[in-house]
């Protein structure tokens, strides 16, 4: 008995050990509550990046613009009387060249910051992530975030991020270590432009290296959400029932077939031989092929607008219709679709293939 309820226990760790990969409904799901494999520094980095290599290619621009600026302020401005009015349009002007300067580090930096979303997650606008959860300013929960896993890996990696930049910092400094003891027996210009060389070198190359850091740390967070997305075999099986036996999803897939069902049977209405009618509720379409079948063969019927449907094809593909009554209301109460003729029905559904052969000039 021990090594029977012991096999049992096994069997049950095993089913609810989470080794399948996510279905298509939890990735869903999941992403509607807007848990995604996104790296926060991704964007950080590209931005930053980016920036320093927009000072690169409109440094040239934005200090043209920086020039006529303090130009026009000391040519023209510096004279005129100091009134409200004067104080606001001067105010007002240079507001309006201080966003033309700036205006091409702006919108590359929205370019990148929504590219660099878009590459992880695709776009995605979701409310729930936005409502106010008691849970998060529960100390209880607060204290169990700060010392998470996720929080150790998340200082190790910031830990990590600066002692690269930090390295880096120090070796291009060393690098330039003459030119920086230099610089006091330097014109201020050449100082300036110095100093703005090194930053715009540094920024570059710290970006660089922020931008390589952030995507292993793209990896690491897809791998971490596969994780946690993993599924036990007894999960799919649940959700498969539960999907299952959801009406809403029971009751697309009939309308589904039934949708499907009603085209294929109206695709078969242009081969039938005769149409037999009500006139107005019912309508069945025959077909009889002496070769392949052994007795004429219910190949469409409908009720009511089906009916109508069948008469409107029928009408279109020039299928005789003929109306009678009793033998409509048999067919379609007796005989289903693909079924033949049963044989109390011969001898009625003979004579009204007669009669349509004869009117077509056929003979079979």
């Amino acid at each position: 008995m021990s090594h029977q309820l012991r096999l049992q226990l096994d069997l049950q760790w095993f089913a609810g050990e989470k080794t399948e990969s996510a279905t298509t409904k939890k990735r869903q799901d999941a992403r509607k509550k807007g848990q995604v494999a996104k790296s926060m520094d991704l964007p950080a980095a590209s931005i930053l990046l980016f920036s320093f290599l927009a000072f690169v290619m409109f440094g040239s621009y934005m200090k043209e613009k920086i020039i006529n600026i303090f130009r026009n302020v000391y040519e023209n401005q510096l004279g005129m009387d100091i009134t409200a009015g004067n104080v606001q349009v001067l105010f007002m002007d240079l507001g309006k060249q201080g966003l033309m300067i700036m205006a091409p580090i702006f919108i590359l930096v929205v370019l990148i910051a929504f590219i660099a979303n878009y590459a992880q997650i695709g776009f995605m606008f979701i409310g729930d992530p936005l409502m106010m959860k008691f849970d998060k300013i529960n100390p209880i929960s607060g204290f169990k975030r700060i010392f998470s896993l996720r929080t150790v890996m998340d200082f190790l990696k910031s830990t990590l991020k600066m002692l690269i930049i930090g390295y880096a910092v120090y070796t291009t400094l060393m690098g330039e270590k003459a030119r920086l003891l230099g610089l006091g027996h330097t014109p201020l210009e050449s100082t300036f432009s110095f100093i703005a060389s090194v930053t715009l070198s540094l920024g570059i190359k710290i970006g660089a290296i922020l931008i390589v850091l952030a995507i292993f740390d793209y990896i690491y967070q897809k791998y971490e959400y596969e994780k946690s997305l993993k599924m036990s075999k007894q999960d799919i099986k649940d959700e498969y029932k539960k999907s299952e036996g959801d009406p809403l999803i029971k009751g697309k897939i009939r309308a589904k077939q039934r949708q499907m069902a009603m085209q294929r049977m109206m695709q078969e209405v242009p081969k039938a031989d005769v149409i037999i009618t009500n006139p107005t509720h019912f309508a069945v379409a025959l077909k009889y092929d002496s070769i392949n079948m052994q007795a004429p063969t219910v190949i469409a019927k409908g009720a009511d607008y089906m009916a109508l449907k069948i008469k409107e094809v029928a009408k279109q593909n020039n299928i005789m219709t003929m109306e009678n009554k009793p033998l409509a209301r048999a067919i379609f109460a007796q005989v289903e679709i693909g079924e033949a003729i049963p044989a109390e029905l011969f001898q009625a559904v003979a004579e009204v293939l007669a009669y349509v052969y004869k009117i077509k000039g056929k003979t079979k």
